[in-house]
């Protein structure tokens, strides 16, 4: 060990300087004066100073020996004879490691010095480890708070500084409760300080949820910690530590997670287009009115609406207006309705309501309300001025109602029953009406013409259209036709299930598998035929095609798959169906014939506004209505307006078909007026054309 002797009398120093080497120390030098050991100490860089009070020079040991500590870190033993009070306090007041008083023995010396040396030692150790402390507290993410335990500041880090705008030298030795300010966020009641609780319980005690710091700079932050009471070796406490942390991004995120959960569990039980309940939604209402009804012997009432004339809206300006339209009728709805009960939107255009602890008597004003309102609601789009109405079907819900699928059914087919007898009006649902046996009719087919599809059930049949005034006797004209094979192996009719799958949305499938299948058969065997075979085949198209924006792309594909030639297929729309989707109708008509297929104008004459509207549509054929055709021989005004239709079809260039030319004598007759073309079952029933696509 290296040790520097200041002493200003060389006789002792060089005993002293003897004695220590003998005892195995190095000196590294002697210094006289405070200045000089000063200089020694930079230079030789000692590991102990021995320092006499009294030097040579303007400055003393005491003073020197603070310089040498504050500037070098060496640790100072005094040896003085000096043992006066007043220059002992000044000795203790530059914290020496040692106090030797002239003479000493040379055992007293070295005891001094290896004291001194060990505590030295100790303590570097012990600051190298409360820097490596404090480097830790430093780089902690966490903020950190100590205090004595009387609940005083002794430390803050520099999160800790960040977060409560305090500065440690500021803080310290304030109570911990001015500095860690916390409230609690809902309520803005101060918390209890979880340092005091520590220090009372000895033990570790958190926050609760939704904390906030409150800081000096007036900043609000959401924290959450844990405080934990420091004991000594005897197991007293001494005080206490905080840990805690800014959780503001947590809590947004946690915000954002919320909002999300809240979004999706809206989005889940709500019509996006709308904003009101959806089907799934109003299904889960309905279920809780139905077991109040059987619990509390609660009575409600279900309203079910289908807007009327929406179609016109939809088809004229398109779907964004038929949107808006939808959206205008939804924000109408819950106005005329009680807080208490539930507005849906069940899908397309139609919406439902329940009226909660309402019985039918009361519902009936408030679904005539409702009623009114829409007849005299005016939907604006961009010129045009629409009108529309409501059909509501309205069931009463009591304890006889257990079962949710029975009760929305009867409620749909009250709706359905107030369409067909006028629209515009309300219909409540009674076990023995006649209009809803209709409807409960129709709705029993739905699954059964959804089987039929899966499972290949319809069958095509055809009905000949032959020559009679026209010049192509050898052309071969068919019209196919449609028809249902049961369970048990017999022939449906098409009108006992076509309304239904019109009602439920199913038709354009229908056409579709009607296409399918015939251009199936037709790819398998035109081959045989010829490109110019002479073959017509006219197959009905529905108004769900007609308004079927991937009708066309449908239909091309189906033609390049099977190569059919377009020739060979002509297409039919009764007059009905165009006249009410006449923008579309004339559309898809020009794409066909584009495409290369010829036209047919179904039931022509079965709406007098007929005529100004034909100019409008390109199409080939004009089948006359076979109402007018099967009476002709017997009813004069049947034949005139016949042959005003023939006449008027040969003005425009187009071919006439006669329908329902069931006897020989309207044969004669049709033959006489010039009609092209004859079908009836005068002619030939139908036949089967093909059971499946796989015959």
């Amino acid at each position: 060990m290296k040790i520097l002797i200041v002493e200003d009398e060389i006789i002792v120093a060089e005993d002293i300087k003897e004695n220590l080497e003998e005892l195995g120390y190095t000196i590294t030098a002697i210094a006289d004066s405070g200045e000089q050991a000063i200089r020694e100490t930079e230079i030789t860089k000692p590991d102990l100073v021995l320092m006499d009070v009294r030097l040579k020079g303007k400055m003393d040991g005491i003073q020197a020996s603070e310089i040498i500590w504050d500037k070098f870190k060496v640790p100072i033993v005094y040896l003085t004879a000096n043992s006066d009070i007043s220059t002992i306090q000044r000795a203790k007041d530059t914290e020496p490691f040692g106090y030797i008083t002239k003479p000493f023995r040379e055992r007293e010396l070295h005891a001094a010095i290896e004291i001194a040396l060990h505590r030295n030692k100790l303590e570097r150790k012990l600051k190298e480890r409360e820097q490596w402390l404090e480097t830790i507290l430093t780089s902690l993410g966490d903020a950190v708070i100590a205090t004595d335990n009387k609940s005083c500041i002794t430390l803050l880090n520099p999160v800790a500084e960040a977060l409560t705008g305090w500065k440690q030298a500021d803080a310290f030795g304030k109570n911990a409760a001015e500095i860690f300010n916390i409230v609690h966020a809902q309520t803005r009641n101060e918390v209890d300080s979880p340092i005091a609780k520590a220090l009372q319980t000895g033990i570790v005690v958190g926050l609760p949820e939704d904390t906030i710091l409150l800081s000096k700079d007036k900043l609000e932050i959401p924290i959450d910690d844990s405080a934990a009471p420091i004991f000594n070796e005897e197991g007293d406490i001494r005080g206490a530590v905080i840990v805690f942390r800014d959780i503001s991004d947590r809590k947004r995120a946690e915000e954002v997670l919320r909002e999300s959960e809240q979004r999706l569990a809206w989005q889940a039980s709500h019509d996006s287009l709308t904003g009101l309940a959806n089907r799934h939604e109003f299904e889960q209402c309905l279920e809780s009115a139905l077991i109040s009804t059987q619990q509390q012997g609660q009575i409600h009432s279900l309203c079910y609406l289908d807007l009327d004339r929406f179609k016109i809206v939809n088809d004229t300006c398109g779907h964004a207006a038929g949107d808006e339209l939808l959206r205008q009728v939804a924000a109408l709805l819950p106005a005329q309705v009680r807080n208490t009960d539930i507005v849906a939107r069940l899908g397309g255009d139609e919406f439902a309501i329940l009226l909660n602890n309402c019985p039918t008597k009361q519902a009936l004003r408030i679904a005539d309300t409702l009623r009114q309102k829409l007849e005299e609601f005016r939907f604006v789009w961009q010129d045009k001025i629409f009108t529309i109405g409501v059909s509501v079907g309205l069931v009463g819900i009591n304890a006889d109602t257990t079962d949710l699928a029975n009760l929305l059914n009867a409620a749909d087919a009250a709706c359905y029953a107030a369409k067909n007898t006028g629209r515009n009006r309300v219909h409540i649902y009674q076990a023995d009406d006649r209009d809803l046996a209709i409807a409960y009719g129709q709705m029993q087919w739905i699954s059964k013409l959804q089987q039929a599809l899966e499972n290949n059930s319809f069958c095509l049949y055809c009905q000949p259209i032959i020559a009679v005034g026209a010049d192509d006797f050898d052309l071969q004209h068919y019209e196919i036709l449609l028809r249902l094979r049961d369970e048990t192996g017999n022939i449906v009719p098409p009108m006992a299930f076509i309304p239904a799958a019109e009602r439920y949305g199913l038709m354009h499938l229908i056409d579709q598998w009607v296409i399918r299948t015939l251009f199936t058969y037709l790819g398998q065997h035109y081959q045989n035929m010829g490109e110019n075979s002479g073959y017509i085949y006219a197959v009905n198209l529905s108004g769900a095609s007609i308004n079927d924006d991937r009708f066309m792309e449908f239909l091309q594909q189906q033609f390049a798959l099977h190569q059919i030639p377009p020739q060979a297929i002509c297409f039919e729309i009764t007059e009905t169906v165009a006249i009410t989707n006449l923008n579309n109708a004339s559309k898809l008509i020009r794409e066909l014939k584009n495409l290369g297929c010829s036209f047919a104008l179904d039931d022509f004459g079965s709406g007098m506004s007929s005529f100004a509207y034909l100019k409008s549509l390109p199409i080939d054929y004009l089948k006359i209505d076979g109402n007018f055709v099967k009476e002709i021989v017997d009813v004069p005004t049947d034949l005139a307006l016949t042959e005003a239709i023939n006449q008027i079809g040969h003005v425009m260039g187009l071919k006439t078909i006669a329908e329902f030319v069931e006897n020989d004598a309207i044969l004669q007759k049709i033959t006489e007026l010039g009609i092209d073309y004859a079908q009836g079952y005068g002619i030939a029933e139908p036949y089967p054309f093909v059971l499946t696509a796989d015959t």
